[in-house]
């Protein structure tokens, strides 16, 4: 197997729990000591609910080891590597025996992800040895016509991973179809929903697949200029593009005469984003690229006849340009077996919320969402009762637990009230307050609304002016009907995307919790017990032993009584806060 190495995990989530001083630690243990080994980088390989993960591969096999410490890492150094003992009790993954962890990962298939955690991101080689590159290198040899090109994408089956769906071979057989000797590809990565993070790992963890894809979508419909709009907030995959492009052109994968053909020259650049969720629309991209505010224009004329710089321009995002490289090398049949009719491939969904293993997972079109959330995802956490899950960020729907046998695809999705969207599962148990869940997602697109269409500027903040209402008891009979007039209206009316999907979280909410809604407006009770307004504080007689702890705690001095007497709370005077609740150790205070 040769030399032993030790892998450290340095994407975002890896960094945000301490990988960077784990990193650091065993590079000056290693260097004290005059270890040998080889001290490796990678990026994320999904198991974010493990992070800081190190990973060391010897002579005996390969293990690897999660939430590792500064102090963690320097026993794993003197009994791993000096001792030759792994130590079991930090395994989370090995080829040895089985493991919980082992099953997430042995559950999945990769393919765009298929070099995420593997491979040191700031390294062209290591992409290299991993088919990266070849198959541009198999296009450019064989001299394929773009029409090949195209029919192998369209062969795959693959649709766009960015919340449309559209199917992306025709996409660039539009855009070739324009004969204008200028065109443009852009990677859209300005990925802005709440709880989703697969672009942002795809960046960090394995930039050339990427660009690769993109080069060949270059070379399919005869564009000489590339673009990645990506987000300002996403430091560390900028810097790792900005290296990959620096490789990519000093190997001849960019600029004139890509590997010596002659007349194909292409190269990319980068535009940063400056955060506006809107701009995940091709249209506002575009338009923000070019200057100007990002807002929506009007379709037709599409990008693909009329885009950047009213050029013909072909968008896709940074999965689905991932994806291409390995469609070309294995042929677009081998992708197309994956999946479901429709839905072909695999898909990358980011699992946040009340989820064990929160992280990234890549599984076959066609799975159900309750082997997401239970097989892969862990389950819920504290063995709370599973109630729903968002798919689809802001734009998508909540699908309620009884509807977890669901396949993942976007026709079975869509009679849901949800969408696919570009991959975000936020997951939900039983303490989750449905219409509270529908306030958030709509005060966030309300407030990323670009104005343009006055039915998505003014009717999201009407509709999120009753929920407030709802959320504070003094919501009133005929709310939930207004709601739902005012969401057709935003949908039948909107320009983009944005507006036309912004009340699907309300819709989709009232249509599988309407009975939450009505206890909010009839009875003044939020069941979940989130909405603080709606919250009753009581002191039961027969627990209380009149030790002050609350009284002391309590910010507006509204619980009163002696010490070692029952306490009352005035009701008219708490701020329903919860401080009384949480800090009292005789379970005397109760909460309705």
């Amino acid at each position: 197997m040769g030399q032993t190495r030790v892998i450290v995990g340095l994407g975002s989530c890896g960094i945000a729990a301490g990988a960077g001083k784990v990193y650091e630690k065993i590079r000056a243990v290693k260097d004290a000591e005059n270890l040998d080994f080889r001290l490796s980088k990678t990026s994320c390989v999904g198991m974010c609910y493990r992070e800081p993960l190190v990973e060391i591969t010897d002579e005996s096999g390969e293990y690897l080891y999660g939430e590792i410490n500064e102090e963690k890492a320097v026993e794993l150094l003197n009994s791993h590597i000096v001792n030759k003992n792994p130590v079991s009790e930090y395994i989370v993954c090995t080829d040895l025996y089985d493991t919980p962890d082992r099953r997430y990962l042995e559950g999945q298939v990769k393919i765009a992800l298929r070099n995420c955690g593997m491979i040191d991101p700031g390294n062209i080689g290591e992409y290299e040895s991993r088919n990266g590159y070849k198959a541009l290198k198999k296009i450019v040899s064989e001299n394929i016509h773009p029409e090949k090109i195209i029919r192998e994408v369209l062969d795959s089956g693959l649709r766009g991973r960015g919340g449309g769906g559209f199917p992306t071979g025709l996409k660039w057989k539009f855009t070739y179809n324009n004969k204008s000797p200028e065109k443009y590809v852009i990677c859209n990565a300005d990925e802005g929903d709440p709880g989703a993070f697969m672009d942002r790992s795809l960046l960090e963890g394995d930039p050339h697949s990427v660009l690769e894809g993109m080069i060949i979508a270059a070379c399919a419909v005869g564009a000489t200029a590339g673009i990645i709009y990506c987000r300002a907030e996403y430091p560390l995959a900028l810097k790792r593009l900005d290296t990959a492009l620096a490789q990519a052109r000093e190997k001849g994968y960019l600029g004139r005469d890509i590997l010596d053909k002659k007349g194909f020259s292409f190269d990319i650049s980068v535009k940063e984003g400056a955060g506006a969720f809107v701009c995940g629309e091709e249209t506002a991209l575009i338009a923000s690229v070019e200057g100007d505010r990002g807002m929506p224009r009007r379709r037709p004329p599409f990008p693909a006849a009329s885009g950047l710089w009213k050029k013909p321009t072909n968008i896709n995002n940074v999965e689905t340009y991932a994806n291409i490289p390995w469609i070309i090398q294995h042929g677009g049949a081998a992708y197309s077996r994956y999946g479901t009719e429709k839905s072909k491939g695999t898909k990358v969904f980011a699992l946040a919320g009340k989820i064990k293993h929160g992280g990234l997972v890549e599984v076959p079109m066609g799975i159900t969402i309750k082997d997401i959330v239970f097989k892969l995802g862990g389950g819920i956490p504290g063995d709370k009762n599973f109630k729903a899950v968002q798919l689809g960020g802001p734009s998508g729907g909540c699908i309620p637990a009884y509807l977890s046998d669901t396949i993942v695809d976007y026709d079975s999705l869509s009679a849901t009230g949800a969408i696919m969207g570009s991959g975000g599962m936020v997951v939900m148990d039983e303490s989750t307050c449905m219409v509270d869940i529908a306030k958030f997602f709509l005060d966030f697109t309300g407030k990323e609304s670009c104005g343009k269409c006055t039915f998505c500027r003014i009717g999201t903040r009407r509709m999120l002016e009753i929920l407030v209402r709802i959320t504070e008891g003094t919501g009133q009979e005929g709310d939930i009907s207004k709601l739902e007039e005012l969401a057709h209206q935003i949908q039948d009316s909107s320009l983009c995307g944005l507006g036309q999907t912004a009340p699907n979280p309300v819709l989709t909410t009232i249509r599988y919790f309407r009975d939450e809604y009505e206890a909010h407006i009839k009875d003044g009770k939020c069941p979940a017990k989130v909405c603080r307004k709606l919250l009753t504080y009581e002191i039961s007689e027969q627990n209380c032993t009149g030790c002050t702890v609350c009284a002391r705690n309590c910010p507006v001095d509204a619980i009163s009584g002696e010490r070692k007497k029952v306490h009352v709370i005035d009701q008219d005077i708490c701020i329903r806060c919860g401080i009384c609740f949480t800090k009292c150790k005789f379970e005397a205070i109760s909460v309705s």
